[in-house]
């Protein structure tokens, strides 16, 4: 009778087992096989983020636009010096499966973008300088 050994992953441990064939018909009875002894899975690589441009403050006159929970910057919709009414949208931001449209309290400039499409951001972070 054969052993054959095989890699068994179990809730993303790799193990070593071996099984060894057993006839049908009149076959001797199964041994136990011994325990199986943990492999190390190699670990998945996790893609890099898109590096964030340095993060600007608001100065005299101009104010921040925050992200009012965690998520993932999905699309800039406004580019940096274009003019912006309040209530027109600056970015799409994703939280929990669902994209929100982030706009402008205020009439204004869009001075800078303190983060980039794919970034993740924390609650409360400046995403936006409107001036």
């Amino acid at each position: 009778m054969a052993i054959k050994k095989f890699n068994v992953t179990v809730n993303g441990t790799t193990y070593e087992v071996e099984v060894e064939e057993v006839k049908a018909e009149g076959g001797a009875a199964p041994k136990a096989a011994p325990k199986a002894a943990p492999v190390a899975a190699p670990a998945p690589k996790a893609a890099p983020a898109p590096a964030a441009a340095p993060k600007v403050a608001a100065g005299a006159g101009e104010h921040s636009i925050d992200a009012p929970m965690p998520g993932k910057i999905i699309k800039l919709v406004a580019n940096e010096g274009a003019a912006v009414k309040a209530g027109d949208v600056l970015l799409i931001l994703e939280a929990m499966k669902m994209q929100n449209e982030i706009t402008a309290d205020a009439d204004g400039t869009v001075k800078k973008f303190n983060v980039t499409a794919g970034q993740s951001v924390k609650a409360h972070e400046s995403l936006v300088i409107l001036g």
